[in-house]
């Protein structure tokens, strides 16, 4: 009878064993889920340093040699961003990856990762007026003369008159929803 108490103790010992180590992965787990959300989510949603007033005017000088992490170690170390390595990401997923240039740079710590990146890639930003705006109101940008000229035709369409006891095409679709 001893030898089965002793297997009992041993089953019921192995089986605690396994749960606690169950428990540690899962909260290992959770843990570190939870930290690599929050890290992707402040890939796209990082504010700047300054959220109000005129911020800091901060000079930085990039050499061809620095790459994107040395970049962000710069600007962190200078007070523009929070955390160097975060700017590797934004700039990795960033539309100008890759092609920030060398030289000196005035930046704002009321600057976003994103708009630093667009002012060290040398991209300007667009104007209100340098956009043309589908029918469903979503800027396009201003491509050439052609672009205008179908944007006066599709206006000159739209402003089309409709004869009386008809729906225009737009308020139908409105119905139909």
């Amino acid at each position: 009878m001893s030898d089965n108490i002793k297997e009992l103790i041993g089953s019921i010992f192995s089986t605690a064993i396994k749960i606690v180590i169950g428990f540690i992965v899962v909260m290992f787990i959770r843990k570190y889920a939870i930290l690599a959300y929050n890290y992707g989510y402040r890939v796209f949603t990082e504010p700047p340093v300054t959220l109000s007033g005129d911020g800091t005017n901060i000079s930085v000088s990039i050499g061809e040699e620095h790459s994107a992490l040395e970049v962000g170690k710069m600007l962190e170390s200078k007070g523009l961003i929070r955390d160097g390595k975060l700017f590797l990401l934004q700039e990795l997923v960033s539309e100008n990856h890759g092609k920030i240039k060398p030289g000196k740079y005035d930046l704002n710590t009321t600057m976003t990762a994103e708009e630093m990146i667009n002012v060290m890639a040398g991209v300007e930003e667009e104007n209100e007026e340098d956009l043309l705006f589908n029918a469903d109101g979503n800027a396009l940008p201003f491509k050439s003369d052609e672009d205008e000229e179908l944007l006066e035709v599709s206006q000159e369409e739209q402003d089309e008159e409709v004869p009386e006891g008809e729906v225009p095409e737009s308020e139908a679709k409105e119905e139909e929803e």
